[in-house]
């Protein structure tokens, strides 16, 4: 789901640039190899996915906008709209259903093949750098991601303040795409960290579909989904891909996707190739 203005969205691709950079000149000053095609790549999907979001914001707002209408209560982070005093309790507030939801979120689409079918993109790397965090995929009206976040609106929390949270979360996930940064000690045990996202873009068998958090791990720690980073990781997808064409990574997982379905016998099967596990 995207909903910035177009400073945030570019502001977006500015920051990634420099932190890409940095990345990459301190990798190679420790006379380590860095994979510039495939950051290329990723950059330009982000890149490319600017208009696209332009495109599809509206609707992604207007949906948004009337889960609000119909919201029982209201429950504004901000106190005072004149010296935009902020209500501590109400952000905390958002801030944790803001975490529930986009766990679920993620967790679906790991787990249902018409999500996966967007979000695969952002796994499609075969390193882990912070090129990778912005990889994402093009096609998340189609996947109806708006949906999954819709109800924290109906819930009472202003469209708005729901966009700020998802961008806030965002930016945070940047600087977790990295092997640079090991471990931060205890805080491993709230936040979601480098070492518990390279577990996430695992394709080893006991690292597949772990650590959906955000910016905590607590969620993943409550259901089941955790896994610790205790040996090397193997990043990319079980089927890895090698494209260097931003059209086809954005669009793989839908074109293997609709093949599947061409070869389907029965409704049955065809649900399933579409709504099942990827």
């Amino acid at each position: 789901m995207e909903l910035g203005t177009h400073e945030g969205r570019y502001g977006f691709l500015i920051l990634l640039a420099v932190v890409i950079l940095i990345e990459a000149l301190w990798l190679l000053w420790r006379n380590k190899r860095y994979p510039w095609q495939e950051a290329v790549t990723s950059f330009a999907v982000a890149l490319l996915k600017k208009p696209i979001d332009a495109t599809t914001a509206g609707v992604n707002m207007a949906i948004m906008f009337l889960a609000y209408e119909y919201s029982i209560w209201k429950i504004p982070v901000v106190v005072d709209l004149t010296t935009l005093q902020p209500d501590p309790m109400a952000i905390l507030l958002l801030f944790i259903s803001f975490e529930f939801v986009y766990y679920w979120h993620h967790r679906w689409t790991h787990e249902i093949r018409w999500l996966w079918a967007t979000h695969s993109v952002h796994h499609s790397p075969n390193h882990m750098n912070l090129s990778v965090a912005g990889r994402l995929g093009w096609t998340g009206l189609l996947s109806g991601s708006v949906l999954f976040f819709a109800p924290l609106s109906l819930l009472g929390f202003h469209p708005f303040a729901v966009f700020f949270m998802l961008a806030a979360n965002l930016f945070y996930q940047i600087w977790i795409h990295t092997e640079v940064v090991k471990s931060l000690g205890p805080l491993e045990w709230v936040l979601n960290t480098p070492s518990h996202h390279r577990v996430h873009h695992g394709c080893n068998p006991e690292y597949i579909d772990k650590n959906y958090g955000g910016v905590l791990i607590i969620f993943d720690r409550l259901f089941g989904t955790f896994a610790k980073e205790e040996g090397p990781v193997v990043y990319g997808l079980t089927k890895p891909l090698y494209s260097n064409n931003p059209f086809k990574v954005a669009l793989f997982e839908w074109g293997r996707m609709f093949s599947d379905l061409r070869h389907t016998q029965s409704l049955q099967h065809g649900f399933k190739v579409l709504f099942g596990r990827p």
